[in-house]
Parts: structure tokens; C-alpha cells; sequence
């Protein structure tokens, strides 16, 4: 039995950056997949649908120079499948893995001792050990228990980032990420879409002015954005020209040529063996989704299932640090600081705390805000919406949140990321210096608003 310091069962982004930095570290690595190396995020997650998000801005500026079939050429190149083939080629992160000395394994692996793990493919089971197993297996789209739902035409995240052909009609079940950016995508390349989610905005997690722009961004592109329903069941083939239709609870129906399920995200550990480490996955707390890694002696989880949210930032981070705990580093996660970012146009991006969730922890919290619109970086670029939201703590005088809304927020939220993550306090903040006219711009005029309140008397 071939024994390595790490075995990693998952080569996405986390058990990439695993991998990556335990070899850096001159530790032996097996890396084991069952389908893509890199995972969904290059082939069916965020690279084609930020591809897909820059063809629809084209397109929306100039239909005949950007038609669907230039975006879907163009995102067949970045997820790497030849016009021919109907899945992406992964060999380029298989010879990445191998250059810097992992051993790449296709198969399904399973768990079958404290330090075993056995691999099945092409008919075959053998089995290796690791000093270390690291657990980076991602996660599949969830499916809802949805009524006549196994008749109707259904697409996850990976039909609607690899179709090649339109629907003329979509409906989106999920109004999180995911869903806003492809009804974004869809709507603006002529398709009928309607995103149906079951709570009163869009987003629910994200800051809800993120949440209010969301929504009127989807709608201006024609998106019919249904608020507060809930799907109740879905008949095949049963509305105006063959659409499929879901029956939602006010009444109302919802007609597509396909639906995209965009309800939540399901993480794949039950047949993994994890009872040899003492894990119960059948039940509710046996795997807590607060981001420890550390789940047992000798045992990590990253990713999506380790939590406490879902993106390949986060589990490139949890990969990296998972292996340095493993090593015997002195280091622990901090997820005060985690960015996150909707590529809509405008895009939307948050960071730490709303003002809410802040005096919901205790903090005597407060909340400035500026409408990006009617700022000088806004009216130079004919914005109708936006805006750029912070949260002090009154008592430290330090950033523990902030929210934007406005078309570089991805990048301009980097300035409170860094905040956070080193306590940076409300007299530097306003202190430095910002370039005119940005969206960074109107952050330090925020900040100077702190300061004025916050300052000491």
C-alpha cells in the first residue's frame, strides 16, 4: 500500500491549493478525483459564467457584434472543450498537480479506516494510506423535493454554464448568487426569465441594499423577479407551447423551456466513510459547517463543506491553511475578513457584518451610507443605481462590515477586506488617501464621516 503524508479526496480549488502547499512544503500528496480535476469552478462554475456575464454586457451594447454564438465559443474556450465535445478537458490541472510532484488518482474514494482510503475506477479497488486525509469534495446542486419535478426539463449550474443552445424561456428557482447572475445572463441574450424565490428579497444573505439593487438591476433587464413565492409542484410540457410549468403558492405560474435549480447547495459526505473518524453524517450537527477544518485526529474538511460559506476564495484559503495546521503551524482560520462578490452588472460585494447582524453580536455598531448614483464616479459613468455602505464599531472605532453595490465593487471592496482583517482604525482609514473620482473615493468620504462622529472628544 502506497502511503503519503496527505491524502486529498476532492482536486478542486481546495484540494488544489492543498496539494499545492503541502508539495511547497516537501510533503508527499495524493490527490484523488472521480471527475474533473479543478473541480466545478473552472468548467461549470465561476469561470464560464463570468465569461457568460462579459458576453451578455457585449451583447447588450452590441447584439450583432456579440451574438450567442461568439459567447458560447468564447466560453468553450475558457472551460476548455473542443467544439466537438461535450465536456471540458481537465488535463491541464492534472499536469499542474504533477509537475510539482503530487500523485494525481481518478476514482471514487471512500474511507475504509483511520488513515485508509480506498479508490475504485475502471473496475478495479486498490488502496493507499496517509499520515493525513484531507476531505475537499465540494458540493452539488440541491435538489428541492418538488412535485412532478423528475419530468421536467432541469438544469443545475452546469447545463446553464455549458448549454449551447438558448432556451426562449427560463425559469430560475433561487434568488442567491448563482440565480441572479445567470437570469442576468439569459435575460440580456433574449430569453424570458423569471427568478422565483421564496423569501422577501433576493440575495437573503448579502446586505439587503445589495439586495434591493439586485433586484432592480434584474428587472431592468426584464427579468419578472417573483419575491415571497414558493414553488409547489411542476408539470412537464403543460403550458403555451410545450413550456414546462411551476405552480407557485400565491397562485400564480411560472412557465419555462427549461428551469435552473439554484435553491441551495448539497455536500456529498454520506458514503464517505467518515464514521472511522467517528462522524455520524446522518446526523444534523455531526459535521458543523463552521470552517474549524480540523474535524478530528488526523482528519480535515475544507471547501463548501467545511462552511461557513460557499466560494473558491474561501476554499483556497482553507486548503492552504489546513495543510500549515497539519505541519504544526501555529495558525488558525479567521473568517472576519471573507469577501464576496455578485458579477452582475453592476456587480455587488460584501464584506464582515451588516449594521443589523452587528448589534445582533453585541457591538454597538453604526452604519454611514453614500448613493453611488449621485457621486461624481457615478454621475461620470450615468450609474442609476448603487451605493457604498460601512459599519463602525462604536467602541473599537474599527470596520467590521461594508457593502457595495456599483459597477467595480469586486475590487473596491479589497479596501475593507484589509481594514478588517488588521483592525485598522477609523483615524487611519481617514487619513489616506484616495483617488479621485473612484468608488474608493466615496469609501474614504465615509470613513471621514466615521471619524468626525467617532473621534475621540
Amino acid at each position: 500500500m502506497d502511503t503519503f503524508d496527505f491524502v486529498i479526496i476532492g482536486a478542486g480549488p481546495a484540494g488544489e491549493a492543498a496539494a499545492n502547499e503541502a508539495r511547497s512544503r516537501d510533503a508527499s500528496v495524493a490527490i484523488v478525483d472521480r471527475l474533473w480535476f479543478g473541480g466545478s469552478c473552472p468548467f461549470v462554475g465561476c469561470l464560464p459564467s463570468k465569461a457568460l456575464l462579459h458576453a451578455a454586457f457585449e451583447h447588450a451594447e452590441n447584439p450583432d457584434r456579440y451574438p450567442w454564438r461568439r459567447a458560447s465559443e468564447r466560453r468553450d474556450y475558457m472551460v476548455n472543450r473542443a467544439a466537438d465535445a461535450s465536456e471540458p478537458d481537465d488535463a491541464s490541472h492534472v499536469q499542474r498537480l504533477e509537475a510539482v510532484g503530487a500523485v494525481c488518482v481518478r476514482g471514487d474514494a471512500r474511507i475504509v479506516g483511520t488513515g485508509r482510503v480506498e479508490i475504485r475506477h475502471d473496475r478495479t479497488t486498490h488502496a493507499i494510506a496517509g499520515r493525513d486525509v484531507v476531505v475537499a469534495v465540494g458540493s452539488t446542486a440541491k435538489i428541492p423535493p418538488l412535485s412532478g419535478l423528475d419530468g421536467v426539463r432541469v438544469w443545475t449550474n452546469r447545463e446553464a454554464t455549458l448549454t449551447r443552445e438558448l432556451p426562449r424561456r427560463l425559469v430560475v428557482l433561487g434568488g442567491g448568487p448563482t440565480g441572479c447572475e445567470l437570469s442576468q445572463v439569459y435575460a440580456r441574450f433574449g430569453v424570458a426569465v423569471t427568478i422565483v424565490q421564496s423569501g422577501d428579497r433576493l440575495m437573503p444573505t448579502e446586505h439587503p441594499r445589495n439586495s434591493e439593487v439586485m433586484a432592480a438591476l434584474l428587472r431592468r433587464d426584464g427579468v419578472d423577479v417573483r419575491l415571497g413565492v414558493r414553488a409547489t409542484a411542476a408539470r412537464a410540457g403543460a403550458g403555451t407551447d410545450g413550456a414546462d410549468v411551476i405552480d407557485l403558492d400565491d397562485g400564480t405560474t411560472a412557465e419555462g423551456d427549461a428551469v435552473l435549480l439554484a435553491v441551495g447547495r448539497s455536500f456529498p459526505l454520506d458514503d464517505l466513510g467518515l464514521e472511522h473518524y467517528g462522524l455520524d453524517t446522518s446526523e444534523r450537527t455531526a459535521l458543523p459547517r463552521d470552517g474549524r477544518l480540523r474535524v478530528a485526529d488526523g482528519l480535515w474538511v475544507i471547501g463548501d463543506p467545511a462552511g461557513p460559506e460557499l466560494h473558491t476564495h474561501q476554499g483556497h484559503y482553507q486548503g492552504e491553511l489546513a495543510i500549515r495546521m497539519a505541519l504544526g503551524l501555529d495558525v488558525q482560520p479567521d473568517y472576519r475578513a471573507l469577501p464576496r462578490a455578485t458579477y452582475t452588472d453592476p456587480e455587488a460585494a460584501s464584506v464582515g457584518l451588516s449594521l443589523d447582524q452587528a448589534k445582533g453580536a453585541g457591538i454597538d455598531a453604526v452604519e454611514y451610507t453614500a448613493d453611488f448614483a449621485t457621486s461624481s464616479k457615478g454621475y461620470a459613468v450615468e450609474a442609476e443605481l448603487g451605493h457604498v455602505t460601512v459599519t463602525f464599531d462604536r467602541a473599537t472605532r474599527e470596520l467590521v462590515g461594508a457593502a457595495i453595490a456599483c459597477p467595480d465593487a469586486s475590487a473596491a471592496i479589497h479596501e475593507c477586506v484589509l481594514a478588517i482583517r488588521a483592525r485598522v482604525p477609523v483615524e487611519v482609514l481617514n487619513d489616506t488617501i484616495h483617488a479621485f473620482p473612484s468608488t474608493s473615493r466615496i469609501i474614504g468620504g465615509l470613513f471621514a464621516e466615521a471619524w468626525q462622529e467617532l473621534a475621540p472628544s
